[in-house]
């Protein structure tokens, strides 16, 4: 649609004779676009004059569309080269500034369809500027290698854009900050000097060609000064030593600078990568609310710099530095865009109002700030870009003087000037209202606490923590350390949760980034309190994690438990597209903040000790399932891919159960089936058992060993075929003959409880069918009795004596129950896995009767439930004292009990009867009650 078609509004011309000779120049004009024309003359000198020098182009332009026109402008741009073209530049300068400003000003295009038109024309300008310049570099022989048709691509020179033009946001007088880069793998080492030689010529011209104001005008005021440590630094260096200033040295604000940054000219590809190179540095794997303390020191200093402190007050008011400018909203939404992009690359938006919109989206802010903030967004931007077109002055600052402010509102099409000074004012107020507490919180009034002895002499060492170290450090946890000892004053048993806190930040390597998100999150200090006054355990786990806080802040943390194949995908989509290392750092990550979730929702009572055993089952089984194929499939990059059908994990144990506890170790095997192949196809192949022995080791190093994310499980694989004598990984085919003629009772009782977690689905169903005729196979009643009866001796006999609080060992213990729930399912060959299940398949074959079932049972679940609590509370054994009032009622309140002596009591019964009825059933004559096992 044409100009006179899509026209909405109108400025109102201040300088009326003016606007009469803009009008003058276009006798043809329609009548409705001439209040445009006079409106735009008549309040800025420099669009009438524009008008003057351009009348014949904009006669024309304006019988067409203003997206027709700005095409022929970068089309005309992008084909600029020769002499002249620092002179033809600024003509299609001329007409892009007068294009927007009329598209602008009446209406017919939105703001950002305005700042894209700008920066569409500033990025053909550059790479007009670029690869004439580099041409010329090239034609003196200058970038060893290069031709003249490399030229179009920057011969390895890259112009990012940052800023509002990185954005996409350019204001209608803009600067523009450009960082240039050369690819230093397009050239010999020993060519390298003399090309960056070349670019930085090349770079200074094309800012020249940009910058220089000669009697056709100027292009883009253009600055250089982002680039790293631009103080010493030539103009254009390579990407390579700017990726080592980054890892080495990179600051805050220019990790806020790159939130915006783009590849816009010359060597895009490469652009691109080198931005790819700098998402660890901008984007922080962990939330970073340090960056707010950051920002708002950085405010502060320019506030001081511009003189912007005090109220808010119209006269000369900076629209984009003052208090409820522009940079307050871009700075609102770019924190936070530090603070939690690095998990959710959805935030990583260039613009401002779409980061809003995916802030809101995500829940880090609420969507009517979003909405408000946004509003005064656009408005602000206009007004700018009002100020600007006046008389294109790379100005913010509103006027001091009456007329000044007649002006601009009539320029913003506003007849009554206090009307418009008091909206505009009401805006700017708003927006400082709604950012400024978000960047400054007040302090929260805490009354002084009284220590005991015990807490002061705790208080006292946390100087000497490493996490204190850092003066940033002590500052920030300063602030933090009144409302911390208040709250932990408020605990059951005061000095015994600061006593566990003690020992969580004594375990912090460091302590800015997590101080920072405790001051901006007050309720993850809630819950650290909470588990310090219950669970020292998990306390020290947070100490060696504490980047699983960040979870708690996703707003899924405390939403029900997904289902298996939905957090298989979870880990799976992490994974997806990272090489061997990083998915082990990820791997680590992903599973520490589920584990840590598993805790918190078990402390708090929202799961019961059953739902903790299976949930923490599901995590293992989806990790094991998880890296079991990049395990593989990392080999293979070496000794080609896995024979025949591949290999199979095996689960046994408690994770083949399904009932892990906070610490458990994996008992893991692994069966394959190579399918007749007897060497592998890569560059160093292998023989299968050697492949699959190779696969094996990596796993186990994979979950076991300690990376910079930490280390997973420790992994136990004596559960194998012929235990630690036998090779770690076995054939399918050698798996069933072991089993059926080898394999000790024992083994089978093991193999009750064996669940495939990983590999080939068809592999994993004839597994399970051998497990399955292995169960068929029960051994004699009396064999089976005598075995399991030797078994049980020899646990007693390695000396692991169980007590009321050691639950696992020892006569009656939960070992003992589940050594004969085992061979309570071998003897009825039930597939089922639980313990429950297998005791009562005891009784279905006719073994235990109902009284027993019942009571093995009962004793099972309470000790498996003070057991889950127990791994939680400590990972060392149980000391009442040591987990104090907090563990100790939580250990009630798990196992159903009242008091501490209670649940002793009940413990002990338990045991005792326990114990009694093993020792009976093991030693029943086969053919007591008529019956024969």
């Amino acid at each position: 649609m044409s100009f006179v078609a899509r026209l909405t509004r109108h400025p109102i011309a201040f300088d009326p004779d003016r606007g009469a000779e803009a009008l003058a120049l276009l006798p043809d004009l329609p009548g409705e676009l001439r209040p445009l024309i006079e409106g735009a003359a008549g309040c800025s000198p420099y669009l009438a004059r524009l008008m003057a020098q351009e009348r014949a182009w904009l006669a024309a332009t304006l019988a067409g569309t203003p997206e027709a026109a700005q095409e022929q402008i970068l089309a005309a741009t992008s084909a600029l080269e020769g002499p002249a073209l620092g002179r033809d530049l600024r003509q299609q300068k001329r007409r892009a500034a007068l294009l927007t400003a009329l598209a602008d000003l009446g209406g017919i295009w939105s703001l950002e369809q305005v700042t894209g038109a700008l920066t569409d024309f500033a990025d053909a300008a550059v790479q007009a500027a670029l690869v004439a310049h580099v041409g010329a570099e090239i034609k003196r022989g200058k970038l060893p290698g290069m031709t003249e048709d490399d030229a179009a691509s920057g011969a390895g020179m890259v112009a990012l854009a940052m800023g509002k033009m990185g954005a996409g946001e350019l204001n209608y007088s803009s600067d523009i900050d450009l960082i240039s880069l050369f690819d230093e793998t397009r050239f010999d080492p020993a060519d390298e000097m003399e090309a960056r030689a070349g670019f930085i010529r090349a770079t200074r011209r094309m800012a020249a060609t940009l910058s220089e104001n000669t009697a056709e005008g100027y292009v883009f005021r253009t600055d250089l000064r982002l680039r790293p440590d631009a103080s010493v630094t030539p103009v254009c260096i390579s990407m390579a030593a700017a990726e080592r200033y980054y890892e080495a040295e990179g600051r805050s604000w220019e990790r806020g600078a790159y939130i915006k940054a783009r590849a816009a000219a010359g060597d895009i590809a490469a652009g691109k990568r080198f931005l790819k190179v700098l998402v660890p540095f901008v984007w922080r794997k962990h939330l970073d609310f340090a960056a707010i303390q950051d920002t708002h020191e950085m405010r502060q200093r320019i506030r001081s710099h511009k003189g912007l402190h005090g109220p808010i007050t119209l006269d000369g008011h900076n629209m984009k530095l003052g208090a409820g400018g522009i940079r307050e909203i871009e700075f609102f939404a770019q924190t936070r865009q530090l603070v939690a992009g690095g998990r959710d690359p959805e935030l990583r938006a260039r613009e401002t109002v779409p980061a809003l919109a995916a802030l809101a989206a995500k829940g880090w802010i609420g969507a009517p700030e979003a909405e408000a903030l946004s509003g005064h967004y656009r408005h602000h931007r206009e007004v700018e870009h009002r100020l600007q077109m006046i008389a294109d002055a790379q100005t913010h600052d509103l006027p001091n003087s009456p007329d000044g402010f007649d002006r601009l509102a009539r320029f913003c099409g506003q007849g009554d000037t206090a009307a418009f000074q008091a909206a505009l004012k009401a805006r700017l107020e708003a927006v400082d209202r709604l950012t400024e507490p978000f960047f400054a919180p007040g302090p929260a009034a805490v009354a002084e606490v009284s220590l005991s002895d015990t807490a002061r002499e705790i208080v006292d060492r946390w100087p000497g923590y490493p996490a204190l170290r850092s003066t940033r450090g002590q500052e920030i946890f300063a602030q933090l350390k009144p409302d911390l000892l208040a709250r932990f004053q408020r605990a059951a048993r005061p000095d015994e949760a600061l006593g566990n806190f003690d020992g969580f930040l004594r375990g912090l390597p460091a302590g800015v980034q997590l101080f920072s998100l405790f001051k901006a999150n007050p309720p993850l200090v809630d819950l650290l309190v909470d588990i310090c006054a219950t669970a020292p355990a998990l306390a020290q786990y947070l100490s060696r994690n504490s980047g699983v806080l960040d979870a708690v802040l996703g707003g899924s943390f405390f939403e029900p438990w997904p289902k298996p194949e939905a957090l298989a995908a979870g880990l799976a989509a992490h994974l997806g597209g990272l090489d061997y290392e990083a998915q082990l750092d990820v791997a680590r990550r992903w599973q520490k903040e589920w584990h840590f979730r598993i805790g918190v929702h078990h402390l708090r009572g929202l799961i019961t000790a059953e739902d903790a055993g299976a949930q923490y089952s599901m995590l293992a089984d989806a990790v094991v399932a998880g890296l079991w194929p990049a395990v593989c499939a990392d080999l293979a990059t070496r000794h080609g891919p896995a024979p025949g059908r591949g290999g199979a994990v095996l689960a046994m144990g408690s994770l083949g159960a399904g009932r892990l506890s906070a610490g458990s170790d994996l008992d893991l095997i692994v069966i394959y089936d190579a399918g007749g192949v007897e060497i592998t196809e890569g560059r160093r192949p292998l023989d299968p058992r050697a492949w699959f022995a190779k696969a094996t080791k990596a796993l186990v190093t994979a979950l076991s060993a300690p990376t910079a994310a930490g280390k997973l499980y420790e992994v136990d694989m004596r559960l194998r075929p012929s235990g630690r004598q036998g090779p770690v990984a076995t054939g399918l085919e050698a798996f069933r003959q072991y089993q059926m003629e080898e394999a000790w009772t024992w083994e089978h009782m093991a193999l009750t409880r064996a669940r495939p977690v990983a590999g080939d689905a068809s592999l994993l169903a004839d597994i399970e069918a051998v497990r399955l005729d292995v169960l068929a196979r029960a051994p004699a009643p009396d064999r089976l009795l005598a075995d399991t009866r030797e078994m049980r001796s020899r646990l007693q006999a390695a000396g692991r004596v169980g007590s009321t609080w050691t639950v696992k060992d020892g006569p009656g213990g939960s070992q003992d129950i589940e050594l004969l729930a085992q061979a309570a399912a071998l003897r009825a060959g039930a597939p089922v896995r639980d313990v429950a299940g297998q005791i009562a398949a005891g009784q279905a074959a006719g073994w235990l009767n109902a009284d027993e079932v019942a009571a093995l049972t009962s004793a099972q679940q309470l000790f498996a439930r003070v057991q889950q609590a127990t791994r939680l509370l400590t990972d060392g054994p149980l000391d009442l004292d040591r987990i104090g009032a907090g563990g100790r009622g939580f250990l009630c309140r798990t196992a159903g009990a009242e008091t501490i002596a209670d649940l002793a009591r009940a413990l002990d019964g338990a045991r005792h009867e326990a114990a009694r009825l093993v020792e009976a059933v093991l030693n029943r004559d086969t053919t007591e009650r008529g019956e024969h096992i």
